[in-house]
């Protein structure tokens, strides 16, 4: 029953996350996620002394919450498929809009945008906050616009293109455990301390479930260069030169095309938990972030995001056809 109505479940996602984002009164499969972490993490953290005992309750939590988000996600599918298959098909469309999030990625750079228009830059660095994990508190104007406009650009990945991909791949359940690494990725998977050893297995299997999304939406912020009369070639270029400079080896591939695309630097250093870190510089140096490019950026993502929606459909016609 769900392959026969794949594509209008697919269609019902995107409406969904399209029209009402994340309300912060609904419950989110995320944010148990994250809680489930914040409560495991620090116990495994203390009770294991040595760096090869940390690491190893690193691999365990970071098997064990992916796992068992997709178990769980199973068995209330199969249970409502089991009730009546409306019940199934409403319940798997509910389950796979949680794991979107392209009108909250564009509130949150919409909102950072607002605040430098109205010139205020500790809200803008309140709002910036929100979307990074660097420290905040004292980026100027130009920073606060690239730090906006990376998150955009890797969240079209992780926010968007990642979650459709593994949607049509296995429906919510491997949509959701996606959204478990990633979730376990951005609480713990930081090469400082205290998380260098424990979130060593998450900051890896990051890595491998978005090796294939993160080309893919670079490829569709390329071409949603050329949609946008944007500097296709300039994208093009800067892709193929930069997108192996990020520490990641899946961020710097959107991150690249993105700057290309605008024609501005992106990266270079920044604060984590009061630590500078040296980043590479992706995109053309003589051109800094501003304001005004935030805009461009949401505008190239939601063309993204429309190109990985199409693509998605496509995908699942083709699998109902088999």
């Amino acid at each position: 029953m769900v392959e026969s109505m794949l594509t209008v479940n697919l269609l019902a996602i995107c409406a969904l996350d399209g029209l009402l984002g994340d309300p912060r009164w609904m419950p989110h499969p995320v944010r148990w996620m994250g809680a489930c972490i914040n409560r495991c993490e620090p116990v495994l953290r203390k009770r294991c002394i040595s760096a090869v005992s940390r690491r190893v309750a690193g691999c365990i939590l970071a098997v064990f919450v992916p796992v068992f988000s997709f178990l769980a996600a199973w068995g209330l599918l199969h249970v409502a498929f089991l009730a009546h298959p409306w019940f199934g098909n409403l319940l798997w469309i509910l389950l796979g809009y949680t794991t979107l999030a392209a009108k909250d990625l564009a509130n949150h750079a919409w909102e950072v945008y607002h605040r430098l228009c109205s010139g205020s830059l500790q809200e803008a660095r309140q709002a910036v906050s929100l979307m990074v994990g660097r420290d905040t508190a004292r980026l100027t104007e130009t920073e606060i616009s690239g730090a906006a406009i990376e998150s955009v650009a890797e969240n079209t990945s992780d926010g968007v293109v990642a979650p459709l991909f593994y949607l049509v791949i296995g429906g919510p359940p491997l949509a959701l455990a996606y959204k478990a690494v990633n979730t376990l990725d951005s609480m713990i998977g930081h090469q400082n301390e205290p998380y260098r050893d424990i979130g060593w297995a998450s900051a890896k299997l990051d890595d491998l479930v978005n090796f294939i999304p993160s080309r893919l939406s670079a490829g569709l912020l390329v071409v949603s260069a050329h949609i946008r009369h944007a500097a296709v070639a300039n994208a093009w270029k800067i892709y193929r030169r930069d997108c192996s400079r990020h520490a990641s080896p899946n961020s710097g591939h959107p991150e690249a095309a993105m700057a290309g695309a605008l024609g501005i630097l992106l990266g270079g250093p920044a604060t984590y938990g009061g630590v500078q870190v040296e980043r590479p510089q992706i995109g053309d140096s003589a051109n800094l972030p501003q304001p005004r490019h935030v805009p461009m950026a949401i505008a190239l993502m939601w063309i993204s995001s429309g190109l990985a929606i199409l693509l998605a459909l496509v995908c699942a016609t083709l699998w109902n056809s088999l």
